[in-house]
């Protein structure tokens, strides 16, 4: 199991403009994440959400200014060191939950942990406990297309969680779904957060959801405001 630092993530002075865009998609951006932390960032289509989310967790790199991942400056590592942070500490939910259809929900939550080359039988038994963590026991061995909505948004919280990570970062996790089952996907992330102390950032566009965080903020004009 990854040991849980006290800072997990942070960014200072984050800049970032598009190739032919005038104005800029984040324009100074300030943050802070340590162990089990509960962060909200809202705002509108289009307001640099997701780009920021991607540049916290090393899958894009900033005009300027800097991320720290668990104390290291991703500026100054290998994309393959960054690969290997990003299967080690970091977990990613995305509102479509990219599972891949060929494979059960049990190969699909193992898939970091055979990416990580650890013997097949052993990601398996973790990647069914995980499993049975989120609620879906019953549904190990079903592929993508036979699980309902949340049972595969559930299946891909459970991918994020099998590597234990210290921080989960999920972009718009909620929402491709009804919001019954919106809820209840987002307060197992909540649960997660609580009984695991694993920091959670989420993009939402949904302020109610937003509202059960600890730290919410709003993303406008290129920059975050405290709601």
């Amino acid at each position: 199991m990854n040991s849980i630092l006290s800072n997990i993530l942070s960014c200072a002075a984050l800049h970032k403009t598009y190739e032919g865009l005038d104005v800029a998609v984040l324009n100074g951006i300030d943050l802070s994440v340590n162990a089990g932390d509960q962060i909200a960032i809202v705002g509108t289509s289009g307001s640099g959400k997701s780009t920021l989310l991607h540049l916290l967790g090393g899958l894009d790199k900033p005009t300027s200014g800097g991320v720290r991942i668990l104390n290291q400056d991703l500026a100054e590592i290998s994309e393959t060191r960054k690969g290997e942070i990003r299967n080690q500490s970091l977990g990613f939910v995305y509102q479509f939950h990219h599972l891949l259809p060929e494979f059960t929900a049990l190969e699909n939550v193992a898939m970091p942990l055979f990416i990580r080359r650890m013997p097949r039988e052993q990601a398996l038994t973790l990647a069914a406990e995980t499993l049975t963590k989120v609620g879906l026991k019953h549904r190990m061995e079903h592929m993508p297309g036979e699980l309902s909505g949340g049972e595969r948004q559930r299946a891909a919280v459970a991918r994020a969680l099998v590597t234990q990570p210290q921080c989960i970062l999920a972009d718009e996790p909620t929402g491709n779904l009804d919001r019954h089952t919106a809820h209840a996907v987002f307060d197992l992330l909540l649960e997660v957060n609580q009984l695991q102390q694993r920091s959670l950032v989420v993009v939402t566009h949904d302020l109610e959801l937003a509202k059960k965080m600890q730290r919410q903020y709003m993303l406008v004009d290129g920059k975050l405001q405290p709601l």
